[in-house]
């Protein structure tokens, strides 16, 4: 039994899913049962199916890294304000003082990372149900289409924040 708790496991397992999903199969149906408990058993022919859960695994995968990115970089931004703001504190959340912004900049970064955690912890166990519902023997595919919509979801933030930058 691992020490650690199943929501940070999950966690790990959505970060974990990227390199997974470039590998071979094995590895994809071994890493959730041993990291989490939750066996796949396959199917029987896997060549395609393996190719789409590849994509699939693998786009939702860099949206969980994207999301992982941006929780540690609003963490870094809120801690470190005084380093990364100009000087108009005026405007910004938490003005017109240093103090006042910094601090609620501060709070805001580290106040959103057990809402990301919580967030990595469902997309690992959605990483979970589609792994099941591609290579395995689940019945229900509707992992399928929630992984497609968010994927696209992911790409309009992702598009959003770089129009941004």
């Amino acid at each position: 039994m691992s020490v650690f708790p199943a929501w940070l496991r999950g966690a790990a397992y959505a970060l974990w899913a990227l390199p997974l999903a470039v590998g071979p199969v094995a590895p994809r149906l071994r890493v959730p049962r041993r990291l989490l408990g939750e066996p796949i058993t396959p199917r029987d022919r896997l060549a395609v199916r393996a190719t789409v859960h590849r994509v699939l695994s693998g786009a939702l995968g860099l949206v969980t890294w994207f999301l992982a990115f941006l929780a540690v970089l609003a963490a870094v931004r809120g801690v470190l304000y005084p380093l990364v703001a100009s000087d108009d504190y005026g405007n910004s959340w938490g003005g017109p003082t240093l103090a006042g912004a910094w601090a609620v900049h501060a709070l805001l970064g580290l106040g959103l990372l057990p809402v990301c955690l919580l967030l990595l912890t469902a997309l690992g166990a959605l990483q979970v149900r589609l792994a099941r519902a591609v290579l395995g023997r689940a019945r229900s595919p509707w992992p399928i289409p929630v992984t497609v919509v968010l994927c696209a979801l992911g790409v309009l933030l992702f598009l959003a924040w770089l129009s941004q930058v």
